[in-house]
């Protein structure tokens, strides 16, 4: 799960650096702290649902939901 989080985190960040948005902009524009944002992009693995959405509808992002193979 961490690996997932951190790929996660690294596309948040290449999305906010290729729109030329600093962390406070993207905590304008989603209505959440600076704070979390920091978090989010460092792979924070407790954050809320509501506010990572939040950032990736700023962003233009969106999380997908898929059943995954059996093991």
């Amino acid at each position: 799960m961490p690996g997932r989080l951190t790929d996660a985190a690294q596309q948040v960040r290449d999305r906010r650096r290729s729109l030329r948005l600093t962390q406070d902009d993207l905590a304008d524009l989603a209505r959440c702290s600076p704070r979390f944002v920091r978090a989010l992009e460092a792979g924070k693995t407790t954050v809320r649902l509501d506010k990572l959405l939040d950032v990736l509808d700023a962003l233009g992002l969106e999380l997908h939901v898929t059943r995954r193979e059996a093991r």
